[in-house]
């Protein structure tokens, strides 16, 4: 099964993070097919990438034949990562297309399993589990584990294991080609762009589009597809904390507006009535047996 892995990235401060996520998707036990980085209007990135790969370019491969064929180019739509998906996919040669941040690195056995689950041919979308690596080492106490969504990680309060569900997240998924032939891309204006806010959920509203063009897609998140996400020490304030939760609350309504209140908020309710009043309480419980930062975690 031709896998083709999509890395968008958009600034040269993770110029390391990306070389490791690169090297994380040449390493695959399960070969991808090609690997696709999409460069968001950053022309010196482009060029120093283009540099480092020694010349690959779009529709050009590496020179090194043992390798996993790479090519760069640039995003060829408007500023955001959503057109930047929107460009690699366009791009892409294979029968599935994955998606990896720029700042993450996958484990060996990630396409593997995203390829085993695609032998169902009802299957139209896979995402894996995301973990956090926190630039200080360890987690800050007061952080719950129900908000790690908030730093672009699997959460508390997700089912484990092999699992259907409304939709994957975008870090860390795969999705059917003949799906994007059936109801487009990404779309434009739901997601991260050139704003200040950390905005997010376009893999929902596409998900929740597969869902009605095709009621018989399956879209499963399979834990054992594992990405490792770089935390840099600034996510893991309070103040970004908070800013990322608003933002999320922006892209919700982006959501519902889109494809209405009933499923595009449809997990959000069982995660506010159940899933939160039960981290508040376990954050309670933690503070009244004296374990650090459980009045915190309650908090927050």
């Amino acid at each position: 099964m031709r896998i083709s892995v999509v890395i968008c990235v958009h600034t040269e401060d993770r110029w390391d993070d990306i070389l490791a996520a690169v090297a994380s998707v040449r390493e695959q036990s399960h070969p991808a097919h090609e690997l696709l980085l999409v460069v968001d209007h950053h022309p010196a990135l482009l060029d120093r990438l283009r540099e480092h790969f020694r010349g690959a370019h779009a529709g050009a491969h590496a020179p090194d034949a043992s390798a996993t064929p790479l090519l760069i180019m640039a995003n060829s739509g408007p500023r955001g990562l959503s057109a930047g998906r929107n460009t690699g996919i366009a791009a892409a040669d294979g029968e599935i297309v994955a998606f990896l941040d720029d700042d993450a690195v996958a484990e060996r056995d990630w396409l593997h399993h995203f390829a085993q689950a695609y032998t169902d041919p009802a299957v139209m979308a896979v995402g894996g589990r995301t973990e956090p690596a926190w630039a200080s080492g360890r987690r800050p106490v007061w952080f719950p584990e129900e908000f790690d969504w908030v730093v672009g990680c699997t959460y508390r309060g997700l089912p484990p294991g092999k699992v259907r569900v409304r939709n994957v997240l975008g870090g860390n998924a795969s999705f059917r080609r003949v799906a994007f032939d059936l109801v487009g891309g990404f779309a434009i204006g739901i997601g991260r762009d050139a704003g200040r806010r950390p905005l997010g959920c376009e893999e929902t509203e596409l998900c929740i589009r597969i869902t009605r063009a095709m009621p018989d897609a399956v879209l499963l998140i399979d834990d054992r597809s594992v990405i490792h996400h770089r935390v840099p020490a600034e996510r893991q304030r309070f103040g970004y904390f908070r800013s990322r939760a608003y933002a999320e609350g922006l892209s919700k309504a982006l959501v519902a507006r889109s494809v209405g209140a009933r499923d595009g908020l449809a997990t959000e309710r069982r995660y506010t009535t159940r899933v939160l009043p039960a981290g508040v309480l376990r954050g309670l419980r933690d503070a009244l047996l004296g374990r650090p930062g459980g009045a915190g975690r309650a908090g927050a």
